[in-house]
């Protein structure tokens, strides 16, 4: 399960999403979280799917990838499909027992959302796959510069944010080590009750603790031999310029958020 976590890794490529401007892609995948709750249509769940499709098929990426950033997520869907499905009280009633009833409506409903959330993570995904860790630095730097007239310190925060999502599989990797060092050991990390897990976790996250303040340590320090004392006067060897691509790119958003409008306006029942 370990290795199937792929946030924050960035994959090279010469795509069309590759080259974008990094700016242009962090207010994209905002503005597309914001489409996927637009839809309130299975015609406009339909659109937001072929166009995170279409934005697979733009990046490069093999479709294995997006599956993966999905699998640890979803029992979380799962969970949530299922509170949706006996939540919902309209159309045939198809089974009840006590309390609990399961209707049409709620299985509808229950896919409706689960499918929501696939787009919404497979396409938030999108971001950090295409794009490099400085890149993405960079763009959050630039679209937070005006908050440096209340004296925000924007680089550091953009460096933070950057650093804590570049060391996401490089801890995830140190865990899956000293998982398998545990269970060489003898370590029984996956029978009995939560309790036992809960229990057996410790020699785990004990080193995992220790690992990560050590190399939070030798970052800094190495930060501090290359003289970095934050953004103030601070170049770059990238300039970040807008291209016709960005646009292009920017217009398609628009059309497909004008038709979920009107789908929303034409066909108001939800599902």
């Amino acid at each position: 399960m370990l290795k199937d976590i792929t946030i924050g890794q960035f994959f090279p490529a010469k795509s069309v999403l590759h080259r974008m401007d990094p700016r242009m892609k962090l207010l994209l995948t905002l503005g597309f979280i914001c489409m996927v709750f637009v839809p309130k249509t299975w015609a406009g769940l339909a659109l937001i799917v072929v166009f995170l499709a279409m934005c697979v098929a733009f990046s490069g990426l093999p479709a294995r990838l997006i599956f993966k950033s999905i699998k640890p997520i979803l029992p979380l869907i799962l969970f949530t499909s299922v509170i949706n499905m006996f939540y919902t009280g309209s159309g045939t009633l198809l089974w009840s027992w006590k309390f609990l009833h399961i209707y049409t409506g709620g299985l509808s409903n229950a896919a409706f959302i689960a499918l929501r959330i696939l787009c919404l993570i497979a396409g938030s995904s999108l971001l950090t796959y295409t794009t490099p860790p400085t890149a993405l630095t960079d763009a959050l730097e630039r679209l937070l510069s005006p908050l440096k007239v209340f004296h925000f310190k924007v680089h550091e925060l953009a460096m933070m944010m950057t650093i804590a999502l570049r060391f996401i599989p490089t801890l995830v990797e140190e865990t899956d080590k000293i998982m398998s060092a545990q269970k060489a050991r003898g370590a029984d990390l996956e029978s009995g009750g939560l309790l036992r897990r809960v229990k057996a976790m410790l020699p785990i996250l004990i080193p995992l603790f220790v690992s990560a303040f050590r190399r939070a340590y030798e970052l800094a320090t190495a930060m501090e031999c290359r003289c970095y004392h934050g953004g103030d006067g601070r170049t770059r060897m990238k300039e970040l310029h807008l291209h016709c691509r960005d646009f292009l790119a920017v217009g398609v958003c628009l059309v497909y958020l004008t038709a979920l409008i009107v789908l929303n306006i034409f066909l108001p029942h939800a599902i």
